[in-house]
């Protein structure tokens, strides 16, 4: 007598083979290097997680008494049994943490908490009741897609959302509320209903995989894969990590009896040959009890759009890649080949599995054109608020660049290089705001931050703050010089006046820089961006809590010989120029006449600014390797 196995997902599976000894010793190989890489944190460090996920869940039972005892006096029982709870969502609740990771975390509360009141009370209550000195870092941000506060909690950094579960009034005894009923999600607005599908989805993964532990040990190595190959960052335009974690649930569901490193192997197999926009789906659509939009390409056609969909499997199923762009798609597409091509040889036995973990070479190797948005700030606080803004639209500069006929491919690089300087004059300020690094400090000390920019109002927050994945590490910055002109906004120049900036000598500023590396089309002779980048820089600066005092940006075209000494590891080799070009006389970029145009040239005035409305523009000639600022449209000189 048969017994019917089970489908996993919406397909049958391709095989239902059990290991070979040489899978088996393949996938202890892959455990082993894993383990070299630092990929497994100490029982000590996961002991500590466990610490303060029970320290914040006695914090929420607390916050919600409080708010109990504010709108229900002289309800007793109310307030007796007042509770939260806590949830985890994202790799944490996955299992594939590692050293340095945070902890996605959810805040749910009865439906007499609001919003509001979270933000009004939490904040304080993390630090009244932690540790003294646990909580640093805290910086809440309410008008975020998804509202968060942000924090690190001894060490560990915290990302912790809020939602009411608007059905009930009391909770039951901890442990016992399940999320993924879909009845809970009724009375929610949009913004509930983002926070809540977090661990939801996390929850459906895990039940949607035939067996956890191998789709944990395949999911660390596609995980740190697509870190080392910088093609892991969301807010970017790259899958993040609950997208990897579903491409490669949906490789267990059709091959559900397979090792981790035969996981491995057919993960890149199929997703290199897969058909986009054909979606990956882990399982059938669900009926909810909601009117809400849910992804179907059929219905709305802003869904067609979506190039590489990978959609969520929890009630109402979404697209979690609608920010890949074409650029970050083909990206994907070749690192894909790549990883391929180099498993088939692990497999054959001719390479070991950390030639699949080597680093990128965004830097050293892969392109001779760059673009760095350059977002700055004249404090801290502000400027996690401003960079986070600019890193969420980096992709919109991107989608617009990659469109023009003369680009092949506009790569952003996935995170941030944040760097912090002190300067003494207006003059020094503003060359740090295009790009200089000249006046760069490394110390820790930010005691001075608040006696500058006396108009900062903290509670003035948006946007999200810099991607924290579980590679990501603190940049530490050397002395560099970009040396090529920025770009203004020509938009609304009296906002970018440098004398409306608030200066006090010896103060701080900081800065985070965002990359772009352009592939020119074949037969491209000049690239003009200035239309996209002034675009752009109007499009940041219309943003709704922009000061102009405050928050600056600024878009500089960059050699791959100019790049910053930072952005290259130990070992690493900086391009350097050509040995015919060495000799080559060049004026300095603010005395020389660059030609735009047979019949038209402009002269580089004092920081590359136009003499009337100071908004240069970028001009590249590659025929000539030289960068122009060309005059702004309807402006004269």
């Amino acid at each position: 007598m048969t017994t019917t196995e089970k489908t996993w997902g919406i397909t049958p599976p391709i095989s239902t083979t059990l290991p070979t000894p040489a899978e088996v010793q393949a996938s202890e190989a892959l455990l082993e290097e894993l383990r070299n890489q630092n990929q497994f944190e100490s029982p000590a460090e996961t002991d500590k997680r466990k610490q303060v996920l029970a320290s914040l869940q006695v914090i929420a039972d607390e916050f919600v008494k409080r708010v109990a005892r504010e709108k229900e006096p002289t309800n007793e029982v109310l307030i007796r049994d007042a509770r939260g709870e806590i949830f985890t969502y994202g790799s944490y609740c996955l299992g594939v943490y590692g050293p340095g990771s945070d902890i996605d975390t959810l805040v749910t509360a009865p439906r007499y908490v609001t919003r509001e009141d979270y933000f009004k009370y939490f904040p304080g209550l993390l630090q009244e009741m932690a540790p003294k000195g646990a909580i640093t870092d805290l910086t809440p941000v309410e008008d975020a897609f998804v509202p968060i506060i942000k924090f690190e909690y001894w060490g560990i950094s915290i990302d912790l959302i809020f939602s009411r579960i608007a059905t009930l009034n009391q909770f039951p005894p901890h442990g016992k509320l399940k999320l993924t009923n879909n009845e809970y999600l009724r009375g929610l607005d949009d913004r509930e209903l983002r926070s809540l599908n977090g661990n939801r989805v996390t929850e459906e993964i895990l039940n949607l995989v035939p067996e956890p532990r191998t789709f944990r040990l395949a999911l660390r190595a596609i995980k740190l894969w697509a870190q080392r190959r910088a093609i892991y960052a969301n807010i970017i335009g790259f899958p993040g990590g609950v997208v990897w974690a579903m491409m490669v649930a949906r490789t267990c569901q059709l091959y559900p009896k397979a090792a981790p490193a035969t996981l491995v192997a057919k993960f890149f197999q199929i997703m290199k040959i897969w058909r986009w926009p054909q979606p990956v789906q882990l399982k059938h659509p669900d009926d909810g009890p909601l009117n809400v939009r849910v992804w179907n390409p059929k219905v709305y056609r802003s869904d067609s759009y979506h190039l590489m969909p990978v959609i969520t499997p929890a009630y109402p199923q979404m697209c979690a890649t609608f920010n890949i762009t074409h650029s970050t798609k083909a990206i994907i597409q070749r690192e894909l080949e790549r990883g391929s091509a180099i498993v088939e040889e692990i497999q054959a036995k001719k390479r070991p599995w950390k030639d699949l973990f080597t680093k990128h070479t965004f830097f050293t190797a892969d392109h001779k054109y760059y673009l760095a948005v350059i977002a700055t700030s004249h404090t801290k606080d502000a400027h996690k608020i401003w960079s986070g803004f600019v890193e969420s639209k980096v992709r919109v500069l991107v989608g617009d660049i990659e469109r023009l006929p003369y680009i092949a491919i506009a790569r952003p690089f996935n995170k941030g290089y944040e760097r912090r300087h002190k300067v003494e004059s207006e003059e020094q300020f503003f060359d740090v705001q295009n790009g200089s690094l000249k006046y760069e400090v490394k110390d820790d000390d930010d005691s001075e931050d608040e006696q500058v920019a006396k108009k900062q109002d903290g509670t003035e927050t948006n946007g999200e703050t810099k991607i924290k994945s579980d590679s990501d590490a603190e940049v530490k910055a050397e002395n560099a010089l970009h040396t090529i002109p920025s770009i203004k906004p020509e938009a609304d120049d009296e906002k970018t006046k440098i004398e409306k900036v608030p200066f006090v000598r010896g103060s701080k500023v900081y800065t985070t820089t965002h990359y772009i590396g352009l592939e020119l089309a074949e037969g491209a002779k000049s690239l003009d961006l200035s239309f996209q980048v002034n675009t752009f820089k109007t499009m940041c600066s219309e943003w709704e809590k922009y000061n102009a005092e405050l928050n600056f940006l600024s878009i500089q075209h960059v050699k791959n010989t100019n790049l910053p000494d930072d952005v290259f590891e130990p070992g690493e080799t900086k391009p350097k120029p050509p040995l015919k070009k060495l000799d080559r006389k060049r004026s300095a970029p603010t005395e020389v006449w660059l030609s735009t145009s047979p019949e038209k040239t402009t002269t580089l005035v004092r920081n590359n600014l136009c003499r009337c409305c100071r908004s240069p523009l970028l001009y590249l000639d590659v025929k000539t390797d030289t960068v122009a600022i060309v005059e702004a449209p309807g402006t004269n000189n």
